[in-house]
């Protein structure tokens, strides 16, 4: 029998990191750039070494339930958060069942492959940044609401 958590992961078809745990270790990434925190609070915040934050961000191990509960704390959001906009680039990889009705209600809202994710876009990460520098409220809503109107027009 083969020592868990070494070698194939179950869900992969090689020998590699299950694509549904690089996405979730993505999101972990972005959600922790986007507040400033480095790897080392992190780490230190949820009792690990940063050395397996860097693991879980690169989806090479993968992050139990408690683990990622005390993530979302940390972060601030909802462990819903880490599973966003998994779509059929993301599970198409993997070899095990899948609810087709749920996986093509997620698979909506995706757009394109993973290199079009607007929010893995460094763009995304300075506007987000850019935005939540505004100390004003009003001014914050005001650029919100000048966004959406733009948008409207394209």
């Amino acid at each position: 029998m083969k020592a868990r958590g070494r070698g194939r992961q179950p869900g992969t078809r090689g020998g590699g990191p299950d694509p549904i745990d690089i996405h979730v270790g993505k999101r972990i990434k972005l959600r922790r750039t986007l507040l400033h925190i480095s790897q080392e609070q992190l780490a230190g915040d949820i009792g690990v070494t940063f050395q397996q934050v860097q693991k879980y961000e690169s989806g090479h191990n993968r992050v139990s339930a408690s683990r990622l509960f005390d993530i979302s704390r940390v972060l601030n959001c909802p462990i819903a958060y880490f599973f966003e906009d998994i779509g059929p680039d993301t599970t198409s990889d993997r070899t095990t069942p899948t609810a087709r009705s749920a996986v093509e209600g997620i698979a909506e809202e995706a757009v394109g492959g993973p290199d079009s994710d607007p929010m893995q876009r460094t763009e995304t990460l300075e506007l987000v940044r850019a935005y939540w520098r505004l100390h004003n409220a009003d001014l914050r809503k005001n650029v919100l609401e000048l966004l959406g109107n733009i948008s409207k027009r394209e």
